[in-house]
Order: structure tokens, then C-alpha cells, then sequence
């Protein structure tokens, strides 16, 4: 991709239950613009004309409600990607294509900030990692997301949150790869760790 130099691009990403949407939220009201990867590909994946009729060509018609609905049934593929791995790389070669070239889109938008905020929990799964300047961290510990997941989605059960957590890459890896970590465990404050890194990338320009 051929991206300007500035801003500087920085990637927030954290398994499901980490709580980096929240992150992302601080980071907002500080007037940082924020692309929300994972919003994006649902949206894409019911309004770009070319991507649904790949998914139903690869994942059958029932994947959407009907033939003239464009509106996903989430669970049957869910159910599909979820346990059968070979399913979820389908779909992620399908959508992240896609997901990147709208993200380019949106960066020539906001050219006009210290920097901009890239959101993706598969940020290291679908290579978008390596046109980021910087990469964040959300961390908590496993058994703090699942109980904040069973929280926020009582249609999911234990196994399934277990599944998506499997599906996607180890904390451990993010953390070892990630430039900086926000702490995101119920001891540390999240607030003035967002601030911290606000006032190192303001003062980078």
C-alpha cells in the first residue's frame, strides 16, 4: 500500500475480553481518531457488494438470512469458522483484503493528526501490522476475559469463548511483539497509561 508518512500509525490490538475497545474509547475523547477494524469487516461484510457474493459463494447462501438479505446469520458462521480452523482462513483471506484497502480510505481522511489509531484484534493475523508505525497491547489475564465476556454476551458459553481464544494468536505473542502493553488486569489504572503514551506520540511530531 502506498500510505503517507504522517501521522504516525499506530495498532491497538488484545484477545477477545481484554478490553482494548475501552482503550480505544480514551483514546478517542482525546481527539485521536480511531479505525475500528473489526466493525469495519462486519459492516464490509454486509455491504461490499463484491466480498458477499465470495462468502456466499465459499460459505453457502445460508450464511445470510435470506437470498435478497444481506444481513449475516451469525451463527451458523460463526459455528463454522470457530471449529474448523481451516474455515476461519478462508475468511480472513477473504475479508482482510478488503478490510485494508478501506483502512487507506480512511487514513488519507485524517492526515491532519499527531496520530492516527488502527483497532484490530487479528492486527498480527492479517499482516496489517507491518504498515503500523507502533503497536499496543491490551492485556489481561484469561480468566478475567472470560468472566467479562460470559458478562457482556450470556449467549456464549465458556467453550465457546475458549474457541475464539484459541483462533487467535497467544497473549504471550502479543505481548512479545507489541512496541508498548497497556494493563488492563483491575490493579493497574488505565487511564494514565493511555495518557503516557498520548504524551510520547504528541511529542514525536
Amino acid at each position: 500500500m502506498n500510505l503517507p508518512d504522517k501521522p504516525l500509525k499506530i495498532g491497538i490490538t488484545g484477545g477477545i475480553g481484554t478490553g482494548k475497545s475501552i482503550v480505544c474509547k480514551i483514546f478517542e475523547l482525546l481527539g485521536i481518531p480511531i479505525y475500528d477494524a473489526d466493525a469495519r469487516a462486519k459492516w464490509l461484510l454486509t455491504h461490499d457488494v463484491e466480498l458477499i457474493k465470495q462468502i456466499r459463494q465459499h460459505f453457502g447462501e445460508n450464511v445470510y438470512l435470506s437470498v435478497n438479505d444481506n444481513q449475516l446469520n451469525k451463527k451458523i458462521l460463526s459455528d463454522r469458522i470457530y471449529k474448523n480452523p481451516n474455515q476461519l482462513d478462508l475468511l480472513n483471506s477473504l475479508v482482510h483484503p478488503k478490510v485494508m484497502d478501506d483502512y487507506e480510505k480512511w487514513q488519507k481522511n485524517n492526515i491532519h493528526h499527531p496520530y492516527i489509531i488502527k483497532e484490530a484484534a487479528l492486527l498480527y493475523e492479517s499482516g496489517s501490522y507491518q504498515y503500523l508505525d507502533k503497536i499496543i497491547t491490551v492485556y489481561a489475564p484469561v480468566s478475567l476475559r472470560i468472566e467479562r465476556i460470559l458478562k457482556r454476551d450470556p449467549h456464549r458459553t465458556e467453550s465457546d469463548v475458549k474457541a475464539i481464544m484459541a483462533a487467535q494468536i497467544s497473549d504471550e505473542q502479543k505481548v512479545k511483539k507489541a512496541d508498548y502493553v497497556i494493563y488492563n488486569d483491575d490493579k493497574k489504572m488505565v487511564i494514565p497509561q493511555v495518557l503516557e503514551l498520548h504524551k510520547k506520540f504528541t511529542s514525536t511530531k
